[in-house]
């Protein structure tokens, strides 16, 4: 991570912007009348502040494109002082064993980095509660009605956005939270925005990860009027509706969004009804909330990485003051200089590498759940592979076996243990799957296989493990006899003899077939690549003017 040093440097390179009008003064009458300085060389050391004044506001820009939910990052270069505005929480404050393991390192020793960010409906000021529309739960829990997972790959060469709508049906885990001490039981079957109210961010990342098996890095978390003053701080950001829109009904509900048909210019409250609209676009539901998000976010980076918008030191002044005020993240990222350096990593993404997308699902009753295709994204996620298909990836050579300490034992006298590993996030196990694979051992003459009584866990890939060099090959015996490859035999301390889990990549049959490796994204997941401009909501009929 930068210095605070580092970021010292950047702030009097960029000026004092807290003196921008004397400055100003001292600039025109040391000009001439044209406006070209009158020395030189001062013009050369004038020049060469603006230009790194330029490049700080680029990097700027670049931030907020990104970050729409926690865009603080315009100040993050000149104020010193704003890290004590930036309330941050714990990461995670779920049961341990849930966490997901940390990214591997490329071979250039390169990690992809996950941040989760979280648009709180809180009405905890009165801010909050006039732009929330509500009357009559000011300081109620909170609910995290926008949630993305932001993951940049590991060579910063592209970056993928998942949506998860704010009714999705999943298992809450144990939260405990880190203020008070007050323990939340899990939950099965809860909404996901619900999980900011049990302990806090820390509880929605825990979430996260017990889905999707995905690690997350950071969170940043913000609030209606921190969505309004950087909305309103950046200017117009362009969206486009296919027709009259007006999003109210005749109980009450809606944004309150009107726009005429064509594209427009938001910012301030408007851009707000804007991500919060749900009655008026395509099918009035958190799936079309979502698209519109994402179609925000996607003109935002663009409008903002063609020009650099924000040259005025007042602006840049409150955007930074109103931002850092309503933000919170993770301790680690509770400084501007750790802001900065994310920054940097976050810059490095061409726009036109960025791919939007929203977590495939199915309606249960009024509520939806993660389907097939959900899980196969979050693989896509997990294993860095680019949502928009342009990986330049090369087949991978698979690895010959280590040589065999000991040979295999006769058949029968080898002890196997058979687990089921079947259950995935979407589906549950497969009853008996053990017994069965079990049973095929047998008839192959291993009659020593037992199944493991114990509860089904959720394992991916089928895999045969051994404790130690001795049963080596007892174990690629195993293998061989139920057609499982020689690169899914692991050595492992956490077992006490040779065992197979049966993963879910083998949910019936008895003869272990490897799945084809399908690395494109589900077309259910709704793409949308930031370089396209020729998206446009759709508006409901019965919401039209």
């Amino acid at each position: 991570m930068a210095g605070s040093s580092g970021v010292r440097a950047e702030v009097s390179a960029a000026g004092d912007t807290a003196s921008s009008a004397e400055r100003e003064e001292r600039d025109q009458s040391a000009s001439d009348g044209d406006g070209r300085r009158g020395d030189g060389r001062q013009n050369g050391r004038e020049t060469d502040r603006r230009g790194r004044r330029r490049r700080a506001l680029r990097w700027s820009a670049t931030v907020l494109a990104v970050v729409i939910f926690g865009g603080a990052g315009a100040g993050y270069l000149y104020y010193e002082h704003l890290n004590s505005n930036i309330k941050h929480d714990d990461l995670n404050i779920g049961d341990a064993k849930d966490r997901a393991a940390v990214s591997q390192a490329n071979s250039d020793g390169q990690t992809a980095l996950n941040i989760l960010l979280i648009g709180s409906d809180a009405r905890d000021t009165a801010a909050n509660q006039k732009l929330g529309g509500a009357k009559y739960d000011f300081g109620g829990p909170p609910l995290a009605d926008v949630q993305m997972l932001l993951h940049v790959s590991a060579d910063r060469s592209n970056m993928s956005v998942v949506s998860m709508p704010r009714d999705t049906l999943l298992d809450i885990p144990k939260c405990t939270d880190p203020d008070d001490g007050t323990s939340y039981p899990a939950l099965r079957g809860a909404m996901t925005n619900a999980s900011l109210s049990r302990g806090g961010p820390g509880c929605t990342v825990a979430t996260w990860e017990k889905l999707t098996d995905i690690h997350i890095d950071h969170f940043m978390m913000i609030d209606f009027s921190g969505v309004v003053s950087m909305a309103d701080a950046i200017g117009g950001v362009p969206v486009c509706v296919d027709a009259n829109v007006y999003s109210h009904t005749g109980s009450g509900k809606g944004s309150g969004l009107k726009l005429e048909k064509g594209t427009h210019s938001v910012k301030g409250e408007q851009a707000l009804q804007w991500l919060r609209t749900r009655y008026g676009f395509e099918d009035d539901t958190d799936l079309a909330r979502a698209k519109a998000q994402h179609m925000y976010m996607n003109s935002m980076v663009r409008e903002l990485r063609a020009s650099a918008k924000l040259t005025n030191p007042n602006k840049l002044r409150k955007l930074a003051e109103a931002a850092t005020k309503a933000i919170t993240v993770d301790d680690g990222l509770d400084t501007i200089s750790k802001m900065y350096d994310l920054a940097g990593e976050l810059q490095k993404v061409p726009t036109d590498r960025i791919t939007m997308t929203t977590m495939p699902n199915r309606y249960q009753g009024e509520r939806v759940v993660p389907t097939d295709d959900a899980e196969q994204l979050f693989r896509l996620v997990r294993e860095d592979i680019a949502l928009d298909g342009k990986d330049a990836r090369t087949a991978t050579p698979t690895p010959s076996p280590a040589p065999v300490a000991d040979p295999a034992a006769a058949s029968d006298k080898i002890a196997v243990q058979v687990h089921n590993g079947t259950s995935t996030s979407t589906q549950g196990a497969v009853h008996g799957r053990a017994t069965t694979v079990t049973q095929a051992l047998a008839g192959k003459g291993f009659t020593e296989a037992v199944a493991d009584t114990s509860a089904a866990t959720a394992v991916a890939k089928t895999v045969v493990s051994y404790p130690s060099a001795d049963l080596q090959g007892d174990a690629l015996a195993v293998a061989k006899a139920l057609g499982i490859p020689a690169s899914q035999v692991k050595k492992s301390t956490g077992v006490s003899g040779v065992t197979v889990v049966v993963g879910a990549d083998w949910r019936s049959g008895t003869t272990y077939k490897a799945p084809v490796k399908n690395d494109k994204t589900p077309d259910t997941a709704g793409a949308i690549n930031a370089s396209d401009t020729s998206q446009c909501m759709h508006v409901d009929p019965d919401y039209t003017w």
